[in-house]
């Protein structure tokens, strides 16, 4: 029964012993401190002193010495783990004060006797972020990472400035580093990238301007140096100066084709010398056109003109060209025919005259062909009237005939 006693004894001093062992906190040379605050949570007594890393003894004289020499030690204006009501108050103290792994005269950072631990004090709860601890492993990780961040960003921009102005495919292979480096660099390189697209843009339109403004002065293309070794900005340069060379040329072709026109009105054939077919082709395609409606011309004076002539006479005109189509359109004016019938036949009936509002243009004509017709009408009459007087003695005489002829018959019958 003694040996049971005596071992349950034994567990109970190594339990509470180990619970006072465990907690943090700073401990005098003895190994041991008081405890002020929280000290329910460690199974302490406030004002309780206890020892850590099994320092002390357990009899009283030894507790009394101990306890005597603490107090001689300890500065009361040190801080223990246990006066911070929450592990963020205990960090902001360490970081305003510059502890650190290297630095903790408190002693906040391990079990004691100024020895230091891992540079996190009074032991993080768990998941807490120990780079917001002051000089803190973490926290110099978390700078290094910064660090590398910011330096991948920087020597990415300028690759994909480049990159995106020379009109290359996005390629950030490049990157060699961290992988807070690479994050860096990919960030820095599309900031780069997405600016090289808006000023080789910028570029691309200065050039096609600038070869243009080339283009509107002479026909011999001139690659300015800066524009001659990029792709983009070489071929923006040419189809500017293209663009103003074709400009130029559909002018001159317009003008030409618009002096042939005037030329072909007039009938002045004069084609440009000593250039090119093509425009030699639209001087022609402009003169056809104005001889086509200077031919026109003439052909319909000529053909107003047949309303008006009872027999054709050549116009004053001193170029037989003209005189041939203004023939041309006398002889191509087919109403006359159907004036000249229908003006006819009314005279020919007898008919007074009226001339159709549709052919006053035409009176002189209708009246000539009228009075034909009505001159034939006469002539008609007059032979009736003398046709009718002949005839009255051709029958008077052979009525006086018959008379005698039955006369006669009926004597010879009357005898017999």
């Amino acid at each position: 029964m003694s040996k049971k006693i005596a071992l349950l004894g034994f567990l109970f001093t190594f339990m509470f012993g180990s619970m006072a062992y465990a907690h943090p906190g700073r401990t005098d040379s003895n190994g041991g401190h008081t405890c002020r605050t929280n000290c329910g949570n460690w199974g302490l007594s406030t004002g309780e002193y206890h020892y850590h890393n099994g320092g002390g003894t357990t009899s009283s004289s030894s507790s009394s010495s101990s306890s005597s020499s603490s107090s001689n030690s300890i500065n009361i204006n040190d801080k223990d783990c246990t006066d911070f009501a929450t592990y963020d108050d205990m960090i902001a103290y360490w970081n305003a004060k510059g502890y650190s792994a290297t630095y903790d005269p408190e002693n906040l950072d391990g079990w004691g006797n100024g020895q230091v631990d891992d540079g996190i004090p009074c032991e993080a709860p768990y998941g807490y972020d120990l780079s917001l601890i002051n000089n803190s492993p973490q926290q110099k990780a978390a700078i290094q990472e910064e660090k590398d961040n910011s330096n991948g960003e920087k020597a990415g921009y300028p690759d994909g400035l480049n990159d995106a102005f020379q009109e290359k495919p996005s390629n950030m292979s490049k990157a060699n580093g961290s992988e807070a480096y690479k994050v860096g660099y990919a960030v820095g390189y599309n900031k780069g990238y997405e600016e090289g697209k808006k000023k080789i843009e910028s570029a691309k339109t200065k050039a096609t301007n600038n070869g243009y403004a080339l283009g509107k002065r002479q026909d011999k293309i001139v690659i300015p140096s800066a524009y001659a070794t990029h792709a983009g900005l070489k071929k923006s340069f040419e189809d500017g100066f293209n663009k103003a060379v074709a400009e130029r040329v559909e002018e001159k072709k317009k003008q030409l084709k618009e002096q042939g026109y005037s030329d072909g009105k007039k009938d002045i054939n004069s084609p440009p010398k000593d250039v090119e077919a093509m425009y030699v082709d639209v001087y022609q395609e402009g003169y056809d056109k104005g001889q086509s409606e200077l031919k026109e011309s003439y052909i319909k004076q000529g053909y107003e003109a047949a309303f008006t002539m009872l027999k054709y006479q050549d116009p004053k005109l001193n170029n037989d060209k003209f005189v041939d189509w203004y023939k041309e359109g006398f002889d191509s004016n087919k109403e006359i025919i159907n004036i000249k019938n229908e003006a006819y036949q009314l005279g020919k009936e007898g008919e007074d005259l009226v001339i159709p509002s549709s052919y006053k243009k035409a009176e002189i004509l209708f009246k000539h062909h009228y009075q034909l017709g009505y001159k034939e009408y006469e002539d008609k009459q007059n032979k009736l009237k003398a046709t009718g007087g002949v005839g009255a003695v051709v029958l008077a005489l052979a009525g006086g005939g018959l008379y005698r002829f039955r006369k006669k018959r009926d004597e010879k019958k009357k005898f017999n």
